[in-house]
C-alpha cells in the first residue's frame, strides 16, 4: 500500500519545483536582464531551450502532432507569456498576480468538459484559498484596475489552464523530453515574429545578461517544463494547477530574502493560506494510486479516440 502513495509524493514533489523555481523569474529579470523587453526575452527563454532540447532527441512531430504542438506550444507559452506581460504592464503586480491566480478554477471546470474528471468541494475550496493566499502576499489597497489588464489576466489564466488539461488529454507516443522539445520550440518560434515586430533590437550583451537568459532558458524553461508536463501526465489536472500558487509565494519570499524587501502579518499570512491551500490540493484524489488514475484516463482516451 505504501509504494502507490510514495510515488504519488515523489509526482508532487518533483512537480512543485517547477512553479518553485518559476518563482524566481522576476528576481533573474529585475536583475540580471535589460529592461523594457518582455517578448524577447519570452523568446530566448522558450526558442533555444526547445531547439537544444530538439537536438538531443532528434525527432520530430508526425501528422496530426504538429498542429497539437503549436497549438500547445501557444497556450502554455506564446499566447500565455504575452497576455500575462500585457496584464503586468496595465496593472499593479498584485492585481495581475491576483487575476492570475484564478486558474486552478478554470483548470477544474475544463478538466471536467474535456476530461471528464469530477469537480469536487475540496478541490474549488482550494483554489479559492489559494487565491486569497495570493492576494493578501501581494495585493495592496492603492491597487488600481485596469479594464484591458484585467481582460488580459483573465485570458492568459484561460489559455494557461488550457494548455495544462489539454497536455493531459493529448499524450503522444514519444518521451516526456521530446513532448516538451515540441512545445518549447513551437512557442517560440510563435513568439519570434512578435519580438522582432513589437520591440527594438537588444542592447550590447552583458556577462549578467548572458547568466540570466542562460538560467531562464535551461533552468526556468527546459528543465521546469520537463517536470511540470511529467507532473501533468501523472497527476489530476486540479492537483497540479494548485502548485502554481507556489510561483508567487517564492518571488515574494526571494524578494524579502534577496533583495531586502519587507514581509510583513499580512503577507506572512498569505505564506500559510497558500501552504493551507497547496495540501489541500494534493489531497485530491489522494486515494487512487497513480498507476489506477493514468490508467482510467489512458481508457477514457481510447474511448474518446484521443
Amino acid at each position: 500500500m505504501g509504494h502507490p502513495n510514495m510515488a504519488r509524493s515523489t509526482d508532487l514533489l518533483l512537480t512543485a519545483i517547477a512553479p518553485a523555481i518559476w518563482g524566481s523569474t522576476y528576481l533573474v529579470t529585475t536583475e540580471l536582464l535589460p529592461d523594457g523587453y518582455p517578448l524577447t526575452v519570452a523568446m530566448l527563454r522558450a526558442l533555444p531551450a526547445g531547439l537544444l532540447l530538439l537536438l538531443m532527441v532528434r525527432q520530430l512531430p508526425a501528422g496530426t502532432w504538429w498542429l497539437k504542438a503549436f497549438l500547445l506550444g501557444a497556450l502554455n507559452f506564446s499566447v500565455f507569456w504575452w497576455l500575462l506581460f500585457v496584464a503586468a504592464y496595465r496593472l499593479p503586480g498584485g492585481v495581475a498576480a491576483t487575476v492570475g491566480a484564478i486558474q486552478p478554477l478554470i483548470v477544474i471546470f475544463l478538466a471536467r468538459m474535456l476530461l471528464g474528471s469530477g469537480i469536487r468541494a475540496l478541490a474549488i475550496v482550494a483554489a479559492i484559498a489559494g487565491m486569497g493566499g495570493v492576494a493578501l502576499l501581494i495585493l495592496t489597497p492603492q491597487a488600481t484596475l485596469d479594464p484591458v489588464g484585467l481582460a488580459a489576466g483573465l485570458a492568459g489564466a484561460v489559455s494557461m489552464a488550457s494548455g495544462t488539461v489539454l497536455t493531459r488529454r493529448w499524450q503522444p507516443p514519444v518521451s516526456l523530453l521530446t513532448f516538451t522539445a515540441w512545445q518549447l520550440t513551437a512557442g517560440g518560434i510563435l513568439l519570434l515574429p512578435a519580438a522582432f515586430w513589437f520591440e527594438p533590437a537588444l542592447p550590447e550583451i552583458s556577462a549578467a545578461n548572458v547568466l540570466g537568459f542562460v538560467y531562464l532558458g535551461l533552468i526556468g524553461a527546459a528543465f521546469t517544463y520537463v517536470l511540470w508536463f511529467r507532473g501533468v501526465a501523472r497527476l489530476e489536472p486540479s492537483v497540479v494547477s494548485t502548485l502554481g500558487f507556489l510561483s508567487p509565494m517564492t518571488a515574494v519570499l526571494l524578494g524579502w530574502w534577496a533583495l531586502g524587501q519587507n514581509l510583513n502579518l499580512s503577507q506572512s499570512f498569505g505564506v500559510l493560506v497558500i501552504l493551507g491551500s497547496v495540501w489541500l490540493g494534493q489531497r485530491i484524489g489522494q486515494s487512487k494510486s497513480p498507476a489506477t488514475y493514468v490508467g482510467a484516463m489512458r481508457e477514457a482516451h481510447r474511448q474518446r479516440g484521443a
